[in-house]
C-alpha cells in the first residue's frame, strides 16, 4: 500500500507515523529505575512502573499494527528568481564620483599672507587709536601686552602712554601669532563661503568674535575690560578681516586630492595609476 494518496478534488495527502510520548516515559522510567539503586527502593518501584507503562504503550502504537496519520501534502512554493541589473562601475580615480566639498582650496601659504597683511592693518589702525584717543602709539600696545603682564593691567594711564621694550616685545609676540592663526583659519574656511567670502569672512566673522570677547571679557579680566575702546576693537577687527580675505581670495586655488587613487593620495608608487591620472 502506497503511502502516498491522491483523492479527487481534493489535496494530496501522507500517511506518516502518529506522534506518541510513549518512549519517552520509557526512558524515564529506566532512568529512575536506575537511580533508585542508590536513593530509594521507592524511586526503583516508581520507576519500574514507569518504564513498563511506556514499553506496553510503545509496542501498542507498533503492534500488531502501526499507527499512522494522514498529513497533508504543502504544495512547493514558487522560487523567485533574483533579476540582476546591470550597472555602471566607477574607474579608478574617475572625476566626479565624489561629494566632499570644496572641490578647490587655497594653499596654507596663502592663510599665512593673508594674516601677515592683516596684522599689519590692525596694528596700524590700533596705533592712529593710541595716537588719536591717547596722544600715545603705545597705548594700545600697551593695552594688549597687559594680556600676557598682569601689572599693566593695574597700571596709570601714563604708564600705558610710555614706552616700555618688555611691554612691545610681549605685544608684538602676541599679535603675531595670533594674526597667523587667524590667517590660517580664513585660508581655511574661505572655500567653504563661495557666495559672499568678504562679507562673510571679513565683516560677520569678526563681528561675531568681538561680540564673544566683548562678553567674556569682563570675567576674564575686569580691569583691561574697562580699557578696552570697544568700538574700536570692532573696527581693527572687520580692518583684519577684509583685508585678509582678500589677500587670500587673490590666491591660486590648487584642487583636493580626494578624485586620486588611494595609492596615490598615500605615496604609494603605481606607475599604472600615475600613467592615468597623466
Amino acid at each position: 500500500m502506497s503511502d502516498v494518496s491522491n483523492s479527487p478534488g481534493s489535496r494530496q495527502v501522507i500517511a506518516s507515523p502518529a506522534p506518541t510520548g510513549m518512549p519517552l516515559l520509557a526512558a524515564a522510567g529506566i532512568a529512575l529505575a536506575l537511580a533508585g539503586l542508590v536513593t530509594s527502593l521507592i524511586v526503583t518501584i516508581v520507576g519500574v512502573i514507569l518504564a513498563a507503562t511506556g514499553f506496553t504503550g510503545w509496542f501498542r502504537e507498533v503492534l500488531p499494527r502501526e499507527h499512522r496519520e494522514e498529513v497533508m501534502v504543502e504544495e512547493p512554493v514558487e522560487e523567485i528568481l533574483p533579476e540582476r541589473m546591470a550597472v555602471m562601475h566607477l574607474q579608478v580615480g574617475e572625476q566626479g564620483h565624489r561629494a566632499r566639498l570644496p572641490l578647490h582650496i587655497h594653499t596654507y601659504s596663502a592663510g599665512i599672507k593673508g594674516g601677515i597683511v592683516g596684522g599689519f592693518v590692525m596694528a596700524a589702525l590700533a596705533v592712529v587709536h593710541g595716537i588719536v584717543l591717547h596722544r600715545s602709539p603705545w597705548y594700545t600696545i600697551n593695552l594688549l601686552a597687559a594680556a600676557g603682564m598682569p601689572s599693566l593691567a593695574v597700571a596709570s594711564a601714563a604708564t600705558l602712554a610710555a614706552f616700555s621694550l618688555k611691554a612691545f616685545l610681549v605685544a608684538l609676540m602676541i599679535h603675531a601669532v595670533a594674526s597667523l592663526i587667524i590667517g590660517l583659519l580664513y585660508g581655511v574656511l574661505l572655500p567653504m563661503l563661495p557666495r559672499y567670502p568678504i562679507l562673510l569672512g571679513g565683516i560677520v566673522a569678526p563681528l561675531l568674535w568681538s561680540g564673544l570677547l566683548w562678553s567674556a571679557m569682563n570675567v576674564i579680566d575686569p580691569l583691561v575690560n574697562q580699557r578696552v575702546e570697544w568700538r574700536w576693537f570692532a573696527l581693527t577687527q572687520i580692518a583684519f578681516g577684509i583685508t585678509a580675505g582678500i589677500v587670500v581670495g587673490r590666491t591660486e586655488k590648487i584642487r583636493t586630492l580626494q578624485h586620486l587613487p588611494f595609492a596615490l593620495r598615500s605615496g604609494i608608487e603605481a606607475p599604472g595609476l600615475e600613467s592615468e591620472d597623466g
